[in-house]
């Protein structure tokens, strides 16, 4: 534990009173659902952008970037690297889709393509994936602040619960743009600061640094040998590019943000910046992470500290005073810019969706109170799971969430590209995929689950052999697969060809 100068806490706290002041100076303008969950259509694509940006730079990033760098390598940037070789080709088609096809929910195109069935499985899927994060960043958060400043981590828990529900509720979807430009903006300051001591700091100077870190391996990306049983390039490769069509083209978070732009144009400018930000940010947090395992080479660090406790220990006993609190009010801002988004987003699926699916007729002023009741349960739901958290010690956190992500990405991706790249997929066909993808999630998270150090199901050979972080492919992959064969076994179903890639390329040539 290190404790911090009262100057650096009174930073954090005016950090989070600030978040709570936008929340209710975006109040007054949230006087319709649409305005609440999607904005005024007037917000900027660079504002929109950064927001991107800081939506998928979360506290975890900030926290675990570093440790794995300083454990291993870079190998988990790997996944990141995939996000725009991926997308920059995509974005032009998957933006004007969604902006064209959908009013709010990401899996109304899911309806549309494949019926109801299709938008209820990937809707809930969306819903577990997001809900299984979010207790998490708010307690990583919450314990790396204990650590520095010796309160009980109950008190960050329910302080910073308390700032993302005030934000969220009363702001709404503008109000979480505009404090995740700031957020994401304190938090490249945050890391520029770090990197700088970290270079310039040591006698040596940068170029031993950086030197020092390329021979012992902490800037690489290996094992470089082909595996899927291990955690090699190979898995984190194949993983990334289901990672960016997951995160840009079927999760609500992202795609709300394309509706919130002015023009098609807008929206893309808006993704790409997203996307172009992000992978400079995130080798900054892994750079950290190698120069801090030179920096502490020689020594200087407490014994038995762990690799996730190298960086804050490095924040409370390395930067000088102010400096502190502003590194630490950016690591709150990243944990608030990613839940506030999970937040708004989740109660646009639960109003568009659910409650005005099951109850219809509704006026639009009955959806916003829906929606701003959802954004309170939602954040005390999420408050509640990392208070679990820390009562259990937040023993192997991120190993479970990495788990259940993979988990409940369901094969949502497999859905997309069913619907955009065929017209001969059908409904009854997709069944067939999405019945065949429960089984083999069934069956891998079985055989490689333990209790007591006994597998749930111990099949011998037959085990799933792979890395966990392959299930989520194979779970797309199937129903991609799968639900292609099984179509040609039933009745073709007309399909309209704005709802496939060859609307689009129709529409070029135009």
């Amino acid at each position: 534990m290190v404790n911090i100068h009262w100057i650096d806490f009174a930073i954090i706290i005016a950090s989070v009173l600030f978040t709570i002041g936008a929340g209710f100076y975006f109040a007054r303008r949230q006087k319709s659902s649409t305005h609440y969950f999607a904005g005024s259509g007037n917000i900027p694509a660079w504002a929109i952008g950064i927001s991107i940006f800081a939506t998928l730079i979360s506290s975890v990033t900030f926290l675990a970037y570093p440790a794995s760098a300083y454990k291993s390598n870079w190998i988990l940037l790997v996944q990141g690297l995939m996000v725009p070789l991926v997308l920059l080709g995509l974005i032009g088609i998957i933006v004007p889709l969604f902006r064209k096809v959908i009013q709010l929910s990401t899996y109304e195109y899911f309806e549309r393509r494949f019926g109801l069935f299709a938008r209820m499985y990937s809707s809930v899927a969306f819903i577990l994936t997001h809900f299984s994060k979010m207790g998490t960043v708010l307690y990583l958060v919450s314990l790396a602040l204990t650590s520095l400043t010796g309160f009980p981590v109950y008190w960050f828990i329910i302080l910073l619960g308390i700032a993302i529900i005030l934000l969220t509720l009363f702001g709404g979807i503008e109000a979480v743009i505009w404090m995740d430009v700031i957020q994401g903006i304190l938090l490249i300051i945050g890391g520029l600061f770090c990197v700088g001591i970290l270079l310039f700091q040591p006698e040596q100077g940068p170029v031993y640094m950086f030197s020092q870190a390329i021979s012992l391996k902490k800037i690489d990306f290996g094992p470089y040998h082909f595996s899927l049983t291990e955690l090699t390039i190979w898995v984190m490769v194949i993983n990334g590019m289901f990672y960016a069509l997951q995160k840009y083209g079927t999760d609500q978070t992202i795609v709300q943000r394309y509706l919130t732009a002015k023009t098609d144009k807008q929206a893309k400018k808006a993704a790409y910046i997203g996307v172009l930000m992000s992978v400079p940010v995130w080798m900054l947090f892994m750079l950290i992470g190698s120069l801090l395992f030179v920096f502490y080479q020689s020594g200087g660090l407490p014994e038995g500290i762990k690799s996730d406790q190298v960086f804050p220990y490095f924040i409370g006993t390395e930067l000088p005073v102010g400096v502190v609190g502003l590194v630490l009010a950016a690591l709150v801002a990243a944990a608030i810019s990613s839940l506030d988004s999970d937040m708004n987003c989740l109660a646009a699926i639960g109003v568009e969706d659910f409650y005005q699916r099951f109850k219809p007729g509704i006026t639009d002023r009955q959806k916003l109170i829906a929606g701003k009741w959802l954004v309170f349960a939602s954040g005390a739901a999420m408050t509640m799971v990392a208070l679990l958290y820390a009562a259990w010690d937040g023993e192997g956190v991120l190993g479970v969430v990495f788990e259940l992500y993979a988990i409940f990405s369901a094969g949502i991706v497999g859905i997309f590209l069913l619907g955009l790249l065929s017209r001969r997929a059908n409904k009854k066909g997709l069944y067939v995929g999405i019945g065949a993808c429960i089984v083999f999630t069934a069956y891998a998270v079985l055989t490689t689950t333990k209790i007591d150090d006994k597998l749930i199901l111990d099949l011998g050979q037959l085990n799933f052999p792979h890395h966990k972080l392959m299930l989520g492919v194979y779970s797309h992959l199937i129903v991609l697969i799968v639900g292609y064969v099984a179509s040609f076994f039933f009745k073709s179903e007309k399909t309209l060809d704005e709802l496939t890639i060859y609307g689009y390329f129709k529409n070029q040539k135009k």
